[in-house]
């Protein structure tokens, strides 16, 4: 697990290796991960947007960015956490993520960016 705090928000990232599959004549390696995102402040927040580098071994990087998570715009009081589970697909049996959540302080109405840290993606079998 990794974890990281930005401006009273910490983020803890857990992932795990799905499996693999042939699409289109190319294997793919799929990969769960399970986001907890626990508001420490002392202020009521909410999660408006996602920015996501998915990187694999051969050094493809895609760029995922859209509204909320998994479809929601998670608000969170002082204290409270959202955890969400979603995955994705590589090209190669490890590679790494990082990113960002954009969020507004609904006390001071500013928004703020949250640092989601670098996580990796290892197949069990893949030495890294």
């Amino acid at each position: 697990m990794v974890q990281q705090v930005t401006s009273g928000i910490k983020i803890s990232v857990e992932t795990n290796f799905e499996g693999s599959f042939y699409k289109n004549y190319k294997i793919q390696y799929a990969f769960g991960y399970t986001v907890t995102i626990e508001n420490q402040s002392k202020d009521s927040v909410q999660l408006y947007a996602r920015h996501w580098e998915i990187m694999d071994a051969l050094n493809n990087v895609e760029i995922v960015t859209g509204e909320g998570v998994i479809g929601e715009k998670p608000v969170l009081k002082p204290g409270e956490s959202h955890t969400y589970t979603s995955g994705c697909l590589l090209t190669s049996p490890f590679g790494a993520m990082q990113g960002f959540y954009s969020m507004v302080n609904f006390t001071t109405t500013k928004k703020f960016q949250v640092t989601i840290p670098t996580f990796k993606l290892s197949a069990p079998f893949a030495i890294n």
